[in-house]
């Protein structure tokens, strides 16, 4: 483990909790672009969990004393320091109530980041190649650790969820495949020379993998059947200071849900009378579904994703933003079979070596409607997540490599992204009612997000004003049908979304938390600053100061 000096300030002890943390979990590292981490994996055992744990501790404590030091309380050392204290106070509230031993999901859990990972491992050279043989070699030890994390778990009677529990086991059956498994796939693209060796170690990552999933399946799944799938208040709460990095008024938020909710609808009614008139927002989506704009082929479809960040790069440079050229590059991926169904965004390697990677699960299609992609772009790629992530990555130096790397909050990364959707709609990028409405769908699916996320894990009331089973107390299935009804997305998304928030909870929340909150730092930034308010300037200083949870981030943007 690195050695923090003697008399750190608190950007240096963040930049050295980076250091340890790569060589506690090795895929950190390739996400960044180390390559000695090419040919690792991490400990998920119990002890494994341990380590981290004991790592923010000691991080804590020297952040202590830096914080004393001459020079700590400039702006740039005390955002440093306040971001590390709140960030590794809420991973040690995870940590220490035990959830590492019940995490179970269809979208983030190890045996995802276990496969994941090797999609952004450097794959170009034989040396390259080489270490991902040894890779895969360290699955076997990598899955034994998480299969261990989950018996004790079921010892000391902290069950994950039966739904996500079986949908866990079915992504897994999928990636092992009737004939060859993703591992084998993946290896087969590996140099003639290394073949052997490749194929070998494949099916050694392969068996792993059948291993876990029949234990999974014939052992765990049967013991946890009567575990709730939501997670109850007290666990809520803990979640959310993680994923939000304060801890919210949940009640509130809900609240702000529903309002948001019935705004949103009142827009997309009038942007459906103009595609359909006489029909509701989801009649129309189901209209456009049929018989608006669609792009035919998976290869086609990418391309096209790839031309819309291009245009939308070459339109907001120099206007709305001031990108460095490294910043501008962004590449259009599909996504793994098996992957969960919402799209999603890699960042940069450190040296941009690898750039950052929109990626777009197919789910078996090969048509595509424009008016669900066009927005969802916007979000996942430019001005979205990749202007932000890559700012931070091109700001290091400025920074700490902390704050451009590991630091994010999620509902920061995901409110700029929501708030990058809403910005498109404001410069005119939505010119037409089928990408408008499309855009107020993904809107809406947000403001569903909070509503259903915070209502079936605290099982609350829904309110007497809703058009859905007013007065009744949410459930699982409830939030189903609720969200069903209220999006243009097909069933099999609906359902992996609902599986998403039952087994990541407070994660979900974040998009439409985080974007008030952006939209409320922009708004005392322009009322402090009146006719002088400079909104390209005031984009980049906020892209340019890493991270922050959700009230530290509307303090800071007030300032900018």
């Amino acid at each position: 483990m690195s050695v923090i000096p003697s008399s750190p300030l608190p950007r240096q002890v963040a930049d050295a909790y980076v250091d340890a943390l790569i060589e506690l979990d090795p895929t950190v590292g390739t996400y960044l672009g180390v390559r000695e981490s090419s040919a690792l994996l991490p400990d998920y055992s119990p002890e494994g969990q341990r380590g981290f744990a004991e790592l923010a501790r000691q991080t804590l404590a020297k952040l202590d004393d830096a914080e004393k030091l001459p020079g700590a309380e400039s702006d740039a050392e005390r955002r440093c320091g306040r971001l590390l204290r709140e960030r590794l106070t809420a991973e040690l509230g995870v940590l220490d109530s035990d959830e590492g031993l019940r995490t179970v999901s269809n979208l983030r859990s190890p045996v995802h980041e276990v496969r994941e990972v090797f999609t952004v491992t450097p794959a170009k050279t034989p040396e390259d190649w080489a270490a991902i043989a040894e890779r895969l070699r360290a699955v076997p030890r990598a899955l034994e650790g998480y299969r261990a994390s989950l018996e004790l778990g079921l010892e000391r009677k902290l069950p994950a969820g039966p739904r996500a529990t079986r949908t866990s086991v079915e992504q897994m059956t999928e990636w092992i495949g009737e004939d060859r498994s993703w591992f084998e796939d993946f290896a087969a693209d590996g140099p003639t020379a290394l073949r052997e060796d490749l194929d070998c170690a494949a099916r050694t990552a392969t068996d792993a993998l059948i291993a876990l999933r029949d234990w999974v399946r014939d052992v765990y799944a049967p013991a946890i059947v009567d575990a709730p799938d939501t997670v109850g208040r007290e666990r809520y709460a803990r979640w959310s200071r993680y994923f939000n990095g304060t801890d919210l008024d949940l009640d509130e938020a809900y609240a702000y849900g529903w309002s948001e909710y019935h705004r949103l609808l009142a827009e997309m009614k009038i942007e459906a009378e103009k595609i359909l008139p006489g029909a509701g927002p989801w009649e129309a989506l189901a209209h456009l579904d049929e018989h608006g704009k669609h792009i035919e082929g998976v290869e086609e479809v990418r391309s096209w994703l790839q031309g819309l960040m291009d245009e939308a790069i070459d339109a907001l440079d120099g206007t709305h933003f001031e990108l460095a050229e490294k910043v501008r590059r962004v590449e259009s991926r599909i996504a793994p079979a098996g992957s969960a169904a919402a799209p999603y965004y890699t960042g940069p390697s450190e040296d941009f070596s690898r750039p950052g990677q929109t990626w777009l699960p197919t789910m078996g299609a090969t048509r595509f409607a424009v008016y669900d992609l066009v927005t969802t772009w916007y979000h996942e790629g430019v001005p979205g997540h990749h202007l932000q992530l890559a700012q931070w990555t091109h700001v290091a130096d400025q920074l700490s490599r902390y704050q451009a790397t590991v630091g994010g909050v999620s509902a920061n990364i995901e409110g700029w992204a929501l708030y990058a959707e809403r910005l498109m709609d404001e410069l005119g990028f939505l010119p037409d009612p089928e990408r408008r409405l499309g855009y107020l769908d993904a809107q809406m699916m947000r403001a569903c997000r909070v509503i259903v996320d915070i209502g079936m894990h605290l099982e609350l009331e829904i309110p007497k004003d809703s058009p859905f089973r007013p007065g009744e107390r949410w459930t699982p299935e409830l939030a189903q049908e609720f969200f069903g009804n209220h999006s243009g997305r097909p069933a099999d998304f609906v359902e992996s979304e609902l599986t998403r928030y039952l087994s990541v909870p407070a994660q979900a929340i974040g998009y439409k938390l985080g974007e008030r909150a952006w939209l409320l730092g922009r708004e005392n930034a322009r009322k402090a600053h009146g006719d002088a308010f400079d909104a390209k300037a005031w984009h980049m200083a906020a892209l340019s100061q890493g991270s922050l949870g959700l009230d530290d981030l509307v303090d800071e943007l007030s300032k900018l």
